[in-house]
């Protein structure tokens, strides 16, 4: 692998590494990472339209329609009506929240086994800088 100086590419790099690990993980419960953050936001949210579900994620309305459509067809979420077409809720289906449930498991042990790898101390470091460049937005 190339090196490079350059913090976009290196960070676009890592990102895609440690995706990879957490999507080795939750195969076994048949999702992606990106699907199981979208199930843990929809969580945590209780209903939320699209366009709050894609804030909160941080995501373009673009980009979660796709993942959105994903889960939809896997019978894990449903798109409900706010009265605006525009503006749908989502709904986690009771097949949804078995999904997630089998997949939290897996979730936990990725996050250990880098945490162990890592160290608590670098963790907790490296979280710090993702907040400070984060905030920089």
């Amino acid at each position: 692998m190339t090196t490079t100086h350059c913090l976009c590419t290196q960070l676009r790099r890592t990102a895609r590494g440690v995706t990879r690990r957490y999507d080795d993980a939750l195969a076994g419960a048949g999702l992606t990472t990106a699907q199981f953050s979208l199930l843990r936001h929809l969580q945590r949210l209780d209903s939320p339209s699209i366009t709050d579900l894609a804030t909160a994620m941080g995501l373009e309305r673009s980009t979660l329609g796709r993942n959105v459509r994903v889960l939809e067809a896997q019978g894990l979420l449903e798109l409900g009506s706010a009265g605006d077409q525009r503006n749908r809720l989502v709904v986690m289906t009771a097949q949804g929240r078995m999904r997630l449930d089998e997949a939290v498991h897996a979730w936990n042990g990725a996050q250990a086994q880098l945490t162990q790898k890592f160290g608590s101390e670098k963790r907790a470091a490296l979280m710090a800088l993702l907040d400070e460049l984060h905030a920089l937005e």
